[in-house]
């Protein structure tokens, strides 16, 4: 699907803290893929289970490939605390899967072949910057939508200093 890009120069119109989460996966053993294929195919299910609820708080995502072994998505939600409610909840798609890797792992049946991780980090309002230039919205921006720069501020030190209803939005 090709966006056409923005011209000129945006950032990302969100107020408040961001929520990042980085969630991967590594194929550890290629030929294994009754091991790392179904793994992968539950983190696209988990996205559309996110996407059809917006309440849930995933504002956006983006799927990107570090190596041929290595894809991970990186995820913006409203709060932390709606990442772990969904996290935690035994009615979505996580819960279930977690619980499913945590048996194969304990029975040995994983041996090596699919590596998993996670990174999550919240940066306060103050923490974040962005600048797009000629760009579809992407990133946070394309999570939170995107402004004017001139909204937020031509320098990067301008835009750290943004804070939620200040006379510049």
């Amino acid at each position: 699907m090709f966006t056409k890009p923005i011209r000129g120069r945006t950032t990302a119109a969100r107020e408040g803290d961001a929520v990042v989460l980085l969630i991967g996966m590594r194929v550890n053993h290629f030929w294994a893929v009754h091991q790392w294929l179904p793994v992968g195919l539950s983190m696209v299910r988990m996205l559309r289970e996110l996407e059809r609820d917006p309440g849930r708080g995933l504002l956006g995502r983006v799927l990107l490939t570090a190596s041929p072994r290595t894809y991970y998505v990186v995820q913006y939600w409203e709060s932390k605390e709606k990442l772990y409610a969904y996290a935690s909840s035994p009615e979505m798609l996580h819960h279930g899967m977690w619980s499913l890797v945590n048996r194969k792992e304990r029975a040995g049946k994983l041996r090596g072949h699919v590596g998993l991780w996670h990174e999550t980090y919240v940066a306060p309002e103050g923490g974040y910057e962005s600048i797009y230039f000629d760009m579809p919205e992407f990133g946070l921006g394309a999570a939170s939508g995107v402004l004017p720069l001139e909204h937020r501020g031509r320098y990067g030190k301008d835009r750290f200093a943004h804070r939620s209803g200040s006379a510049t939005d």
